[in-house]
């Protein structure tokens, strides 16, 4: 018994060395192949699959649309702005035409009391008591004039101080001549004030309608770059059939 298990052994022994040495001589070869093989002909095993035309044109369209989405939303803000610019402006002119008309009305009424006060003044006794009737009728029509909006507080304070010009002393007929003046200065104030207001106000409505304009065309431009080009005909040498915006699209002047 001892003896055939001693004669399998070195029978079979040999058998399985040679077995293993043939298959290590197998993976050192395609080992040395491997090394050897150029660089450009290895098998790219971490690098990541390259994309294909479909979906780099996918991503690229999804692009386009996102950035169309977010111009439009851009040009209708800036369309509202200069809407709201241009209800501003069309206020303040308004107001110009609004204090022209009270300039010319007070203008009108001082050049009326300046007629009035070319005529001799009508002769008074130069007492106390007439001194001070002449002081409570030009207190009495400083306040009147106040409560109209001709004159502000701070010249109403004038006339009870009797700066500025203000006698109480004087003729209530001069004293109207000088009312009459401030409120036309007054008013003509406003006027210029309203019309620098008018200004300011059509630059900014310009500019919003500028920018509406321009944000408008791109947001044409960008929605128009999602549109596929048509196909054209057979035969045909057009290069491309989608017209450019500046070529026979340009958006209305906002508002």
């Amino acid at each position: 018994m001892e003896t055939v298990v001693f004669y399998q052994f070195l029978t079979e022994v040999p058998r399985a060395a040679a077995i293993w040495s043939a298959l290590f001589l197998l993976a050192l070869t395609m080992l040395v192949v491997l090394v050897a093989r150029p660089e450009h002909e290895r098998p790219a095993i971490d690098a990541a699959p390259a994309p294909t035309a479909r979906e780099a044109a996918a991503a690229e369209a999804a692009d386009l649309r996102r950035y169309a989405e977010e111009v439009a939303v851009a040009a209708a803000g800036a369309a509202q702005t200069a809407r709201r610019r241009r209800a501003d402006w069309l206020t303040a002119q308004e107001q110009v035409e609004s204090t022209w008309a009270g300039y010319d009305e007070a203008d009108a009424a001082a050049r009326r009391f300046a007629g009035a006060g070319a005529l001799p003044t009508p002769r008074t006794p130069n007492t106390p008591a007439e001194y001070a009737a002449r002081e409570r009728y030009l207190h009495r029509a400083a306040m009147a004039a106040h409560w109209r909006g001709d004159l502000s507080m701070r010249q109403l304070g004038e006339v009870f101080g009797h700066r500025h010009g203000w006698d109480p002393r004087l003729h209530p007929v001069e004293q109207e001549v000088l009312l009459s003046r401030a409120v036309r200065d007054a008013r003509l104030a406003d006027h210029r004030a309203a019309a620098g207001r008018e200004r300011s106000a059509w630059r900014d409505a310009e500019l919003a309608a500028c920018s509406a304009r321009t944000l408008a065309e791109e947001a044409y431009a960008a929605a128009a770059r999602l549109r596929p080009d048509p196909v054209p005909a057979r035969g045909t040498r057009t290069a491309t059939l989608r017209p450019t915006v500046s070529t026979w699209w340009r958006p209305a002047r906002i508002g």
